[in-house]
């Protein structure tokens, strides 16, 4: 299958999701020279190009309704995700989540006829749930013996 990128989304996400999709095709809107293409005419392109898939950040589109019917004349799987946290912490959060759901929408989706719309559940930016900090000298772990 091929998976193209949007814009609004880091283009070193051809890196991570080539690694993980060794199988499919990954373009990135600005690798293809397709930058400041708006929504409408861009999906209708993607689907002309061939693209079986679409990343994006843009969950809007699915509340514009000429933007829907964009999307439901393309006929690709539309696969979008959030991104609440900004800078730095929020591009990992965001290619993490998408790291972790990828493969596992890519099988599904190979699995089925017609069109599909995802979203992709976002990371949790709060560090206690992400990870553990242990500091030694005030806690004791168990499983630790200097």
């Amino acid at each position: 299958m091929r998976i193209l990128v949007d814009e609004n989304s880091a283009v070193q996400l051809v890196e991570v999701l080539s690694h993980i999709l060794p199988k499919h095709k990954i373009d990135h809107v600005t690798l293809i020279g397709w930058s400041g293409k708006k929504d409408i005419p861009l999906l209708a392109d993607a689907a002309g190009k061939g693209y079986d898939v679409f990343l994006t950040r843009d969950g809007r589109q699915l509340e514009n309704p000429d933007e829907t019917k964009a999307i439901m004349r393309a006929g690709i799987h539309h696969v979008r995700y959030t991104q609440t946290v900004g800078g730095v912490i929020g591009v990992g959060l965001s290619m993490g989540a998408i790291a972790a759901a990828m493969p596992l929408i890519m099988k599904e989706l190979e699995a089925t006829e017609g069109q599909r719309l995802i979203r992709i559940n976002r990371l949790d930016h709060n560090p206690a749930a992400r990870f553990e900090m242990v500091d030694p000298r005030k806690v004791k772990p168990r499983y630790w013996r200097p």
